[in-house]
């Protein structure tokens, strides 16, 4: 659609959006020729409609969309889609869009889609999880619609939040959309290895939407490197893997389409298989859980633990972030979270504690409440696919979690009692797990999205009480196929030395086939056994974990809530309070700016180095720079004090160009740059090249940062940095943005093209260093 609406005259920072209402017959000739060559689905012109953008303008969206559906129905095609882009802005905490908000932007457009009669809505370019769950929990909770999800992953497989595609995968297919895919970002041949990836985990119809290759330009015009006859070959090899839905994005011309339709209507459809994977997932990490087995981390639950209450009452979040992280550090691969106190609300603090745990660990949660409202809650602020503890055998207890995990999706733990209890015997308890399993089937719950936990109960008292439980998971297992879960040291409860029987315990569990054991990974006990067995068992290979972890330092690490923690480790890991109170004591011995260069930008380096290399994911990228922000404010005040600062930190100005409204690459270069001691000159959105050179010229500025997501707007790109040129040649322009790529930014005279914010800042401390120089 921006293709050919800038060949028919769309000026460089225009909205497309906009001539649904000023030239509806150009729309509709477009969305003609689509049908001509053949779609079978056009969709309306309304990629960034939302009230988010035209709130103050000339047009409201309501007869924005309107006017583009009427368009599309003109045009006659088989079904008409809904188009929905992203708001092009970066959630809460990592942002300053609330869920909430996003989700009634995207409420609205699709409202009024399904009163206009539109016959299914396509969510599309999406990078970020937790919008996309905004955007599907919008559909699905206020229209009766089809729903299709395309998101844009880079050539890494990877979302620009982190997200991988089985963590993709299972989110969406846990919301119930109705197909899934990828659009955008790059051509058919650059799709394959990520459409393989889709294919092994999908359960879903699948969608392929390729770019025509990549950007190019020439005589000042902007063209794609991927022919229709090339584009044509590709899908035709796309639709035989098993794609069941193609179509084209940026640069795909009718032409590119007709190519496409000829040469993939003889391929045959073939019905998708479910895919047996049981994954848990956070916005950066998909968990597939094997015969491997994995470590759920127990320590954030009060049952038992003082400190751990009283940090609930006070609202002392860092303690318990910190202990999310000690028990990441030692191994655990999933955080149990449950703060069940009646002296607190446990509604709001689940909500608040899923969402500040996400932001400094990328492990998946499982949300653990006996509390319905708690649980709804809590699922619906998670972004991913967590884990749900719990249902049980009782009929109300599956009335009540069934309907929240179908909705949510989930991977739900199953309890072997009913209202009779928990049964004596392993057949009493297989029988109920096989009662939750045929249950769960009403609600569309396969059986791979159930774990087992068979409820061990301490032998004090249940002299048998073990060997009912090993005899009932292998049991569970042969009987039903499914993964089984286990609260471990419930088996000594009233014993001395409960380390010993918990971890000798552990071990028989493990052999008896235990996927998941909900452990304290601080105690070296039960970690000797886990590693210990993993190595016997044949799944570390070479013994490499096993070495590894007997390495290491054995330090106590039931104390691991880390009551010792230096201002490095707290920027690295993104702890904002605990930042704050070490730079307060760091000062009572230190130079302020000692520690900017020994503590906080040591932290930023290996952060980004972090980010750089894919060990690190945005969200932690950002949390780290604002404990490092919250650190730096303190230190500024100390610096101006003693007289240290320098005169003028380096400006560089960072702006969206004229036409785009997305700003989320913007933000993160200038937050980031900013941590770096840089004085941002920041002018937004949809900026005027005049402006920006404005701006530079007025401020003496050295480094200007531009960005575009979007086709049509790479145009006001290119014209801002001839202007800049010409006004102020000693200005140098770096450039990003989804639709670029080194080729494109050396033809419209960037200086430096960066692929993500880290570059970007490397390239202005370089930069500045060399102008000092």
């Amino acid at each position: 659609m921006g293709t050919l609406l800038q060949d028919r005259g769309l000026k460089g920072g225009e909205f497309p959006e906009i001539w649904n209402i000023e030239k509806p017959e150009e729309i509709i000739q477009i969305h003609k020729q689509y049908v001509e060559a053949g779609s079978d689905i056009i969709l309306t012109n309304t990629f960034g409609a939302n009230g988010l953008k035209f709130q103050n303008g000339e047009y409201q969206v309501s007869a924005i969309v309107k006017a583009a559906i009427k368009n599309a129905k003109a045009a006659q095609s088989p079904y008409i889609g809904l188009d929905v882009g992203p708001t092009g802005k970066l959630l809460k905490p990592l942002g300053d869009l609330s869920f909430e908000d996003a989700y009634r932007a995207f409420q609205e457009v699709m409202v009024i889609g399904e009163e206009e009669g539109v016959d299914l809505i396509h969510i599309e370019t999406m990078s970020d999880l937790y919008e996309t769950k905004a955007a599907v929990l919008a559909a699905k909770e206020n229209t009766k619609l089809p729903v299709f999800v395309t998101m844009i992953f880079d050539e890494n497989g990877k979302l620009l939040t982190g997200g991988d595609v089985p963590g993709a995968v299972a989110m969406l297919e846990g919301l119930r959309v109705d197909a899934l895919g990828i659009n955008c970002a790059m051509g058919p041949a650059h799709m394959i290895p990520i459409l393989e990836e889709l294919l092994k985990y999908s359960s879903k119809p699948v969608i392929v939407k390729p770019n025509a290759g990549l950007p190019r330009q020439k005589d000042g015009e902007v063209y794609y490197d991927v022919g229709p006859e090339e584009f044509g070959d590709y899908m035709e090899k796309i639709s035989r893997m098993g794609a069941g839905i193609v179509g084209g994005c940026c640069g795909t011309t009718p032409k590119h389409i007709k190519k496409m339709v000829e040469s993939c209507k003889t391929v045959p459809f073939e019905a998708v298989k479910n895919k047996d994977y049981t994954i848990v997932s956070s916005y950066g990490k998909a968990l597939i859980l094997t015969d491997d087995p994995v470590i759920i981390g127990e320590r954030i639950n009060p049952t038992g633990k003082k400190k751990l209450k009283e940090a609930l009452v006070a609202k002392d979040y860092d303690y318990i972030l910190k202990e999310a992280l000690a028990q990441e550090e030692a191994g655990a691969h999933i955080l149990d979270v449950n703060v069940g106190l009646p002296e607190i609300d446990e509604e709001e603090t689940m909500i608040h504690l899923v969402r500040e745990i996400q932001s400094i660990t990328s492990l998946p949660l499982q949300i653990d409440t006996v509390d319905l409202q708690a649980m709804e809650s809590g699922l619906r602020a998670y972004n991913g696919k967590g884990m749900v503890n719990s249902v049980n055998g009782k009929q109300a207890s599956m009335d009540e979690v069934f309907p929240l995990v179908a909705k949510y999706g989930g991977v739900v733990l199953g309890l072997t009692l009913d209202e009779n209890g928990i049964p004596d015997t392993s057949e009493g308890r297989v029988e109920i797990a096989g009662r939750i399993i045929e249950e769960a089937k009403k609600y569309g719950i396969d059986k791979k999205d159930i774990i087992i936990d068979v409820l061990a109960m301490t032998i004090s008292s249940e002299p048998k009480g073990a060997c009912i439980v090993l005899e009932g998971i292998r049991e569970v297992k042969k009987r039903f196929g499914v993964k089984t879960a286990l609260g471990v040291s419930n088996i000594s409860f009233g014993l001395p030395n409960r380390g010993k029987i918990n971890s000798n315990f552990y071990a028989c569990a493990l052999e008896a086939g235990l996927n998941a054991g909900i452990i304290n990974p601080g105690t070296k006990e039960m970690m000797d056994t886990y590693f210990s067995y993993r190595a016997l068992a044949g799944y570390d290979k070479n013994c490499l974990d096993y070495i590894g972890y007997t390495g290491k330092e054995m330090e106590p690490k039931e104390k691991a809530g880390r009551d010792i923690f230096s201002l490095k480790a707290a920027i690295e890991k993104g702890l904002k309070d605990e930042a704050s109170q070490l730079t307060r004591k760091l000062l009572k011995d230190k130079k302020p700016l000692d520690i900017v260069n020994e503590d906080l930008m040591p932290a930023l380096d290996v952060v980004g180095k972090g980010f750089e290399e894919g060990s690190i994911f945005l969200p932690q990228l950002l949390m780290s720079a604002d404990a490092a922000k919250q650190a730096f404010g303190l230190l500024q005040d100390e610096i101006k004090k003693t007289g240290e600062e320098k005169e003028a930190k380096d400006k560089v100005i960072v702006a969206t160009v004229k036409g785009d409204i997305h700003d989320i690459g913007k933000n993160i270069v200038k937050v980031l740059l900013e941590n770096y001691g840089f004085d941002v000159i920041d002018l937004g959105k949809d900026v005027l090249p005049s402006r920006i050179v404005e701006e530079a010229v007025r401020q003496e500025v050295k480094l200007v940062g531009l960005s575009a997501l979007m086709t049509t707007t790479v145009v006001s790109m290119e014209e801002t940095i001839k202007q800049l040129k010409e006004a102020k040649p000693d200005c140098k322009v770096m450039v990003g943005g989804a639709v670029l790529n080194q080729e494109y930014a050396d033809q419209m005279c960037a200086d430096f093209y960066g692929k993500d914010a880290m570059q970007s800042v490397r390239y202005a401390k370089q930069l500045f260093k060399n102008l000092e120089d």
